[in-house]
């Protein structure tokens, strides 16, 4: 695993995620002078050869804003309403302020079903890479007009780290109000120390994550953990830094504060990549010692290491493997639906053709369909490609 940093003018493509409170005042709306100055950054970025991407908050405070919507907690309805005016607002805006440096802008409202769904995942990943091998720079958004709490992000980190790993970016730049990662809540804890650099993303490193700041934002420091790990899984580094200042990219390559995650030293595969991002397994496999030992060395998960099935899944769907510590270790993709793998879990594959009436798989999840997630995370995936 590498923890050398590299000037961001070396990477080849960079998606830039931007946090509604840098967009949008609360009492004047969009800042427009703030926006002018980003995208002079991201016309210097690209005229280095550099793709960009921008995972750009902002729609339902920018739409609460031009409606005049009373601050505090909004209905459902009233956010997706405020979504569908700012999202034509926040779109416009990017689009006039590229158009300065002679950028066409494209736009993609992703929703969860667009990113965890394969076939929409490869839709999606086609559209971006067409977009930019045209020279756009595509603005992405959650598209909260039709989401709902059951089937959204909830935050655009996450999204951005998603899009990161789908567009095969190599940096992922996380801009909000805080300059990087503190061992606690600066704004709580004032003795917090600040990490510069981010080898691994450890248990102690998530248990640093505090809440949100800002009442514009739905993320804090604990969705920029979760999209470090989906990110840097995929051999993308991360970089957390601050927005407010005017030209935030050009301030990081002049050395302004910011913390660094380094990216896995063996990034999994495309297909790997889209299991491990997975934000909703749709079940849960609890397995004993022995088969965590064996997903660790690279081997495949057999029925006879799980020790109880959760949830109600199908073949095909993606599954969270629980480790004797009671914590995710691995997904994967489920060989069997819910209710078979309950009639053969702990048992032996010989016996699978009695149990269920065919033969079926001799694993639950191949190795070929699994990615280590936690912290052992590294040391399978060199098993798996030695």
């Amino acid at each position: 695993m590498t923890a050398q940093r590299k000037a961001l003018g070396s990477h080849r493509r960079i998606v830039i995620k931007i946090g509604s409170a840098l967009l949008v005042d609360r009492q004047t709306g969009l800042k427009t002078r703030w926006l002018e100055a980003m995208c002079s950054d991201i016309a210097r970025l690209k005229a280095g050869g550099i793709d960009v991407l921008v995972v750009s908050s902002g729609a339902i405070a920018l739409g609460r804003s031009v409606l005049k919507l009373p601050s505090g907690a909004l209905k459902l309805e009233e956010s997706q309403a405020a979504a569908a005016v700012g999202q034509i607002a926040l779109a416009r805006a990017w689009s006039e302020s590229l158009s300065h440096h002679d950028i066409v802008a494209g736009q993609i409202l992703l929703t969860l079903g667009d990113t965890e769904e394969r076939r929409r995942y490869l839709n999606a990943r086609e559209t971006l890479n067409q977009l930019m091998k045209m020279g756009s720079v595509p603005i992405i958004n959650e598209n909260d007009t039709v989401a709902t709490t059951e089937i959204r992000y909830g935050d655009n980190d996450r999204l951005a780290a998603r899009v990161a790993t789908m567009a095969g970016a190599d940096l992922l730049v996380l801009l909000s109000d805080i300059d990087g990662l503190y061992t606690a809540p600066p704004h709580i804890d004032p003795e917090a120390q600040f990490l510069e650099v981010i080898p691994a993303i450890t248990p102690e490193i998530e248990a640093m994550a505090g809440g949100a700041a800002s009442e514009l934002s739905r993320g804090g420091m604990r969705t920029k953990i979760d999209a470090g790990k989906i990110a840097t899984s995929a051999g993308c580094a991360m970089i957390i830094a601050s927005g407010k200042p005017d030209h935030p990219i050009r301030a990081i390559e002049e050395g302004a504060r910011s913390s660094w995650f380094a990216p896995s030293g063996t990034p999994v595969t495309a297909r790997k990549t889209w299991i491990a991002g997975q934000l909703a397994p749709a079940g849960e496999l609890l397995i004993d010692a022995g088969a965590e030992q064996a997903l660790t060395s690279g081997k495949s998960l057999l029925p006879a290491g799980i020790r109880e099935v959760r949830g109600a899944f199908e073949r095909g769907d993606t599954v969270s493997v629980i480790g004797t510590a009671g914590q995710e270790i691995a997904r994967g993709l489920a060989g069997y639906d819910a209710e078979e793998a309950r009639l053969i879990a702990g048992r032996k594959t010989g016996d699978i053709e009695a149990l269920l009436g065919y033969s079926g798989r001799a694993a639950m999840i191949h190795r070929d369909d699994l990615v280590m997630t936690g912290p052992k995370a590294q040391e399978a995936r060199e098993a798996l490609s030695a």
